[in-house]
């Protein structure tokens, strides 16, 4: 995995390993009850649109479903989904409200990217539960999905955000409560993780 930058989300990425990427249209789309999961969609459209990597032409656009339909997930070559869990494993009241409208959206050839939102020791047998709840809404559809993030590093029972080996999240986990610490690294870290697996398609 390569370097991570800092904890500024102003600074600039690392240029990704491989090759060059396609000029694309980066759509995040999330729900945000207490801000958190907003402000991570913030940076990311801070630290992405200043990405060297991503050609001229290239758009990072956040979408707060509250108010703005996931229709517009058509209008994308690449998706960032955001979501949070909230108390026994229960979807952020947006995505909640706007459930059945996600197998009504084609993704078909979409590249889709998730983070979440979660209290690890709080609620340890339900931590990141929306994002694995998310990825299997999702699954069915005949979307590329990458950034999966590893295990390593989280104290927590149980989660429907784990694959079968446990090795690995559906997508980059982030714990506010008790690892708010480490978030900015971790979301660097992610980032380019994310532009080294986008050139590798």
């Amino acid at each position: 995995m390569s370097d991570f930058v800092g904890s500024d989300a102003s600074a600039t990425l690392p240029a990704p390993q491989s090759a060059e990427l396609y000029q694309m249209n980066i759509g995040l789309f999330y729900g945000s009850t207490t801000c958190y999961t907003q402000i991570v969609a913030e940076k990311i459209q801070v630290l992405l649109s200043a990405d060297p990597s991503l050609p001229d032409g290239s758009s990072v656009t956040l979408h707060n479903i509250k108010d703005q339909p996931l229709t517009l997930m058509a209008d994308y070559d690449l998706l960032i989904l955001g979501i949070s869990t909230w108390d026994f494993g229960e979807l952020q009241e947006d995505w909640e409200a706007h459930w059945d409208d996600i197998s009504a959206v084609d993704l078909t050839g979409k590249i889709v990217a998730i983070y979440g939102m979660g209290d690890q020791l709080g609620y340890a047998e339900w931590f990141q539960d929306a994002v694995g709840m998310l990825h299997q809404a999702i699954a069915p559809q005949d979307c590329i999905r990458i950034g999966f993030w590893p295990t390593e590093g989280y104290d927590f029972i149980a989660s429907k955000a784990v694959t079968s080996d446990g090795e690995w999240f559906y997508g980059l986990a982030l714990d506010e409560e008790n690892q708010y610490d480490q978030t900015d690294q971790r979301l660097n870290v992610w980032l380019t993780q994310l532009m080294n697996e986008l050139v590798e398609l």
